[in-house]
Parts: structure tokens; sequence; C-alpha cells
């Protein structure tokens, strides 16, 4: 199948950043074109100069390297002018003019996590019913339906996706296990805990959840692993090692939750982040979510690898008003010198998740 270009999906206002990660990702890759931004859309399509083949790009482009898209789509085709009256005819044709079409597994509809987009996922809903039944009725798309448990569209397999900038401009392209999201919209959404201090502790729930496998959290996360949370007050990040029996060294100058205390699992020290040292010499876990420079924070938790502190780390990167980009590749360049000049072996996995803001959370696991 050939493929026109890329869309992908990020936090609104992150629409430059994005832009200038895939120009340099693709130029990286050999695959040339142009991104066009649009401010606060929540998306980037990058157009190929030239049509490409979908296998090859699905091999070169690779959603796990791009730390601000939400979401990776190979797009087939762009319909910028659709018929608000009959817009099913418009998808309808695009595969009457297919050669060697293919059959997905799951197809699902989509729109931006903007305030614009917002109104249009009551439409998104309700189009994906005619729309699954006419690529059903083109033997395009398998009979059975995949829900989960929230009753929304899983997306599994081969998978279509049809994504709308407003009512009568979409997108149209597909996606592959393990080079995308696997939610809708590319949205990790979670529940608040009601006992939990504060609402960050969904970005430390969301990062364990996305960097690391089911067998990797049990094992690396098990019951009496230690840990230390540098910044951890009132406990949000604590919140989460408490929640699976992890002993915890929570170190900032403000005040603890009253009720992370009373677990016996926390150890607190009203000591300076940058200063502090695992009491009995080292831990299994570092997690921060310091306020501070990126370059300041990296050089700590490389410290902290190379001395033995840890073995393993997420944290969080605060992002500068300008060059963010810029700024995260520097930082994680450092981090990767600094590691293999020690003559270490590490993942690393860097992303700008859907519960962050201004900061991009980073995952180094211990080979």
């Amino acid at each position: 199948m050939k493929i026109l270009g890329l869309l992908c999906y990020c936090r609104a206002g992150y629409e430059q950043n994005l832009a200038q990660e895939l120009e340099h990702t693709t130029a990286a890759q050999g695959l040339f074109g142009f991104a066009s931004v649009r401010p606060n859309t929540g998306a980037v399509y990058f157009q190929f100069y030239a049509l490409e083949e979908f296998s090859r790009c699905d091999q070169k482009i690779r959603f796990a390297d791009l730390m601000f898209a939400r979401q990776l789509i190979f797009v087939c085709a762009h319909l910028p002018e659709l018929d608000r009256t009959d817009r099913l005819s418009a998808f309808a044709e695009v595969f009457a003019n297919q050669k060697n079409i293919t059959t997905f597994t799951s197809a699902v509809v989509e729109h931006a996590d903007t305030e614009d987009g917002k109104t249009l996922a009551k439409f998104c809903r309700k189009f994906s019913v005619p729309l699954r039944q006419m690529l059903r009725a083109k033997g395009v798309l398998q009979n059975k339906t995949i829900k989960s448990k929230n009753g929304q569209q899983n997306i599994v397999g081969k998978c279509m996706h049809v994504f709308f900038v407003d009512g009568d401009h979409a997108f149209l392209g597909l996606s592959l296990p393990n080079n995308r999201s696997r939610f809708e919209n590319g949205i990790y959404r979670l529940k608040f805990p009601s006992d939990a201090p504060s609402r960050s502790t969904l970005k430390l729930e969301e990062a364990i959840r996305y960097f690391l496998t089911s067998e990797e959290q049990e094992s690396l996360l098990a019951e009496h692993a230690t840990a230390v949370d540098l910044g951890a007050c009132p406990g949000g990040w604590t919140y989460q090692l408490v929640q699976r029996k992890m002993q915890v060294e929570a170190v900032d100058n403000g005040a603890m939750d009253e009720r992370l205390m009373a677990t016996g699992l926390v150890d607190y020290f009203a000591a300076d982040g940058f200063k502090y040292a695992p009491q009995y010499g080292k831990v299994n876990w570092l997690v921060c979510d310091m306020i501070e420079q990126p370059d300041k924070v990296a050089n700590l938790i490389t410290q902290w690898l190379i001395k033995g502190y840890c073995e393993h780390t997420i944290f969080n990167l605060k992002l500068p008003m300008k060059q963010r980009y810029v700024a995260m590749q520097e930082a994680l360049a450092k981090i990767q010198t600094d590691l293999q000049t020690a003559q270490m072996s590490y993942r690393i996995a860097a992303k700008h998740l859907y519960h962050n803001r201004d900061e991009v959370t980073v995952c180094i696991v211990r080979q």
C-alpha cells in the first residue's frame, strides 16, 4: 500500500515541537517531506514529497522513538473537502479506487484533544457506526467488533484510523501493533484514586504502564523493592510505589500525606534532593518529579546510576518555554554519552505522556 504521509497527535500547543521532531526523524531515515503546522490543533501532518511504501515507513518510523507524539498514523487518503450531507460516500470511494485493498481488524474514528476537537466527539461516535457497517459490507473490516470494558472500540491488529480535523476535513490511515498507542485518540485515561495525595500520581502510573511490560511491572516493582522519591511531597509519586508494597525514602522539604506515612512503608527525609544519597547505599528505583532545569536533573539522575545508588529510574524533565525538542535531545544525548562512558547497559525511553503538561517523562531500565 502506498502512503501519503504521517499523522501524529499531540498535546495542543506542542505542534511545532512535534513537527521539528518529525522532520528530524524522517530525514535521518531517508524519508523526505514537510510538516504542516497549525497552532493548537493537537495534530501534525507530515506529507512525503513522493508516495512511500507502507512497509518501509513502518520499519523506519517508530512510535516509541517520537517523544511528542501521542499516536502515529500512516496516511493513505486526505479528504479536506467532505460533503457534510454525505461524508460516507467519500470514504467508500477511497476503497473503490484502492488496488490490493487490505483488510482491517479494527477501525476507530478520532479527533484532536482540543476544545474544538471535543465538539466533534459526539459526531465521531455516531459516524463510527455507519462507517464500520460500510467497511464490513465491502469486506474491508472483520465482522467481529472487539470492545474494551468501557465500551470503546479497541485498537487491535491492523487498525484503520479516521481522524476528523473538523466536520468536513479528515485523514484516513492505518497502524500496526507495536508501532502506535493502543488507545483511541492516543490518550491513556486513568481514574484518579480518591485516597491519593495529588493528581501527579497519574503521571507516574501512566509512566509505569507505558514504559514497563506487565512482566516487568511484576518483577521490577515487586513487594519489598526499595525506592527513593526525590521531590516527593505531598506524595503523589510515593503513593504509586506504596500501592505496590515498596519501601520508599521520600525526600522533600514539604509535608508528606499522613495516610502514606501511616502505612509504615515510607521514611521521610527533609533534605535537598540534589545532595541526598540513599540511606543504605542503594535502592532498586529512583523516581523524581522536581521542578528544575532539565540538564540539572538529567545530570543528577545519571550520577545516581553511575554511582550505583539505583538500578532503574523514572523521572520528569521540565521543558523550557522555547526549543523544547532541542533541550530534550541535548539532555538525552548527555545521559546516553555518560552511561556509555561508564560502560553501563540501559534501555532508555522518553515520552510526553497524556497526564504531563510541560514535562517529558524518561524511563531508564538497567539491562
